[in-house]
């Protein structure tokens, strides 16, 4: 039996890969997205295993030592993120299809690692990132600066993914997203036996 394929979404900050995953999963509800690790502390309403895998210092190291993660980063801050192994088996256990939301490095390491990886980059045009980021107030403007030169980096990178959806149009793109994971779904159902 061939195994179900695992969604793999990336693309710059502020090209709303969010937004475009939250839409995607309620249109087709066998998709479940991984929950990710991180060591940030727990923040007010959350709880662990929900919003994210919270693990100490200590646990996320002996975690990446014991190759538990099938990617993961340490941002500018010192805090770690990242994807367990085991939460694609959990997905896969409840009878779901997987769907990872990952910066552009953890993406590239999952698609050469996990065979039948589908890989989504998606993109919008760089005033359109830069809108969004200065609209979400979290970064001060030297931040921004600094995450939409990456952001054109990134854009560069976008041939190295399987597929590209641009997020110009919010309804249009989502459109294009289901249409792709509709397809590929469709055929790994041609992989498995009746």
């Amino acid at each position: 039996m061939s195994p179900a394929p695992v969604f793999v979404v990336t693309g710059p900050s502020g090209a709303g890969k969010g937004t475009l995953i939250r839409m995607l999963v309620e249109r087709i509800p066998v998709l479940e997205v991984a929950i990710s690790a991180t060591t940030r502390p727990l923040r007010p309403g959350e709880r662990d295993g929900v919003e994210y895998h919270f693990l100490d210092e200590e646990d996320f190291g002996g975690r990446i030592e014991e190759g538990a993660f099938l990617e993961h980063v340490e941002y500018v801050s010192g805090k770690r993120y990242g994807t367990l192994r085991s939460e694609i088996d959990r997905v896969a256990d409840d009878g779901r299809i997987c769907v990872l939301e990952l910066e552009l490095d953890g993406a590239l390491r999952v698609q050469q690692d996990v065979p039948g990886s589908v890989t989504l980059f998606i993109a919008a045009p760089v005033e359109e990132l830069e809108r969004r980021l200065r609209e979400r107030a979290t970064e001060s403007t030297g931040e921004i600066g600094d995450r939409i030169d990456l952001a054109r980096r990134q854009l560069e990178q976008a041939h190295r993914f399987r597929y590209m959806v641009r997020n110009d149009d919010v309804a249009r793109a989502t459109g294009s997203l289901c249409a792709i994971v509709e397809r590929e779904l469709a055929f790994a159902a041609t992989l498995s036996p009746s």
